[in-house]
């Protein structure tokens, strides 16, 4: 061979190791030191509440799942195990966890206090420490104010403050209920009796007050626990025939629906003043979370690697309003919180400068993935959308945001006087 040709050869083959090992010599001084995740619970059948008000407004009985309903279903806790065993691999690939079991300084899961949520907690870390028994902590009784703090004096909301804000972000609800006809109508034909009246799909849609002040919009809400409770079916993997009585038969009829929940998002949890006072507790925990380790002072989250807290979709809604993070992922839409999605806050580390950045994503699976049960992996990833702002870098192990600024912008974000001291079990 010539000197020539050995010459080429040899950048030829400099350039594939490159572009094989590039990446991952590039990233390797970023440090993944730290893990807020906030996590939905998975698949349920619909609420007590949920169930009779939908079959009020349909005058017809929706189907009885096999779990009790409101709590965590067998296919549920399935598909969180998948998402928790790729999570466990995830993070010991990112050298942020040991192999084997976990100790306390490793992951601290706190859940709320109800079956679904407790269940899912149990479901990620099987799926991610299998066999370990890793504790799952949550207060006593029903009520946690990380996670129920609507039904806490601290967080109440002001009756005028709470209709002003509303009124505010309505703007005018004839147009939107006209805007969203052909998802109602879908609606409509999907759960409605042939002949039947179901005056629930078009009585106007107004404001609300109930007899302690709150308000509400009368006629979206029950629309938005009949999308809700098909979506979870859906997830749930029910026969078609049980799903709006054989109505829906894929996966698109059920997106098409989604748009009424994002309204009802934007009308309740989602307006700033109602975030602000319930999600605000919730936030400033994330942010607390993110600094311990670095600023201890009178820091009472745990000191731990994976602080997990597992959640439902009001909080991560709440959360995410502050912080104004808006996601898209395919299939759903905007704002959506599927069954087992999780806001997970990263805190990554230059080794090279010392400098720390946050990494902010959504995730979730896709509507075909929950039901037919799909091991998450590099042919099924996570579908995930990336916080950002102007600071923010993209860089090889994803958008890192100026730490110190970013944790300050939330911080402005919070409301103080809807904020108590967070013991952690």
């Amino acid at each position: 061979m010539s000197v020539r040709c050995s010459l080429s050869v040899r950048l030829l083959l400099a350039s594939f190791l490159w572009l094989l090992f590039g990446n991952s010599q590039a990233a390797e001084h970023y440090q993944l030191e730290k893990v807020v995740e906030i996590s939905r619970h998975g698949v349920r059948p619909p609420t007590p509440g949920n169930r009779k008000e939908i079959e009020a407004a349909t005058q017809r009985p929706w189907t009885q799942w096999t779990t009790h309903d409101g709590e965590l279903t067998g296919h549920g806790y399935a598909a969180v195990v998948n998402k928790g065993r790729w999570e466990g691999e995830h993070y010991r690939q990112l050298g942020l966890l040991p192999p084997g079991c976990p100790t306390g300084a490793d992951i601290y899961v706190r859940a709320s206090p109800l079956q679904r949520t407790r269940a899912t907690a149990e479901a990620l870390v099987d799926g991610a420490f299998p066999g370990c028994g890793v504790a799952i902590h949550h207060v006593d009784g029903d009520i946690d104010p990380l996670f129920q703090s609507e039904k806490e004096p601290f967080a109440q909301l002001d009756p005028t403050k709470e209709r002003t804000a509303l009124v505010a972000k309505a703007g005018d609800l004839a147009a939107l209920q006209q805007q969203l006809q052909p998802a109602i109508q879908q609606l409509r034909q999907a759960v409605c009796a042939p002949g039947s009246d179901c005056t629930a799909f078009t009585r106007p849609w107004q404001l609300k007050e109930t007899k302690s002040g709150h308000t509400w919009v009368q006629g979206l809400s029950v629309l938005a626990s009949m999308v809700e409770t098909l979506r979870l079916g859906w997830s749930e993997n029910l026969p078609l025939n049980q799903l709006a009585w054989g109505n829906i038969t894929s996966s698109a009829q059920i997106s098409a629906l989604l748009p009424i929940l994002t309204a009802s998002y934007d009308l309740s949890n989602d307006v700033p003043y109602m975030a602000q006072r319930r999600g605000s507790i919730l936030l400033d925990a994330v942010i607390k979370g993110l600094e311990q380790g670095i600023n201890r002072d009178g820091n009472s989250s745990p000191d731990t690697r994976w602080l997990l807290l597992v959640a439902h979709d009001t909080n991560i809604a709440r959360v995410r309003t502050l912080m104004n993070f808006s996601w898209q992922l395919p299939g759903y839409s905007r704002g959506n919180v599927p069954p087992g999605s999780s806001l997970v806050f990263e805190r990554w580390r230059d080794t090279q400068s010392g400098q720390r950045f946050v990494r902010i994503y959504f995730q979730a699976q896709s509507l075909d993935d929950l039901r037919h049960l799909t091991p998450v992996d590099d042919r099924h990833p996570l579908l995930r959308q990336e916080w950002h702002e102007k600071n923010c870098r993209v860089t090889e192990v994803g958008t890192l945001c100026p730490y110190q600024s970013t944790l300050d912008s939330f911080r402005q974000a919070l409301d103080k006087q809807a904020i108590i001291p967070v013991n952690y079990p």
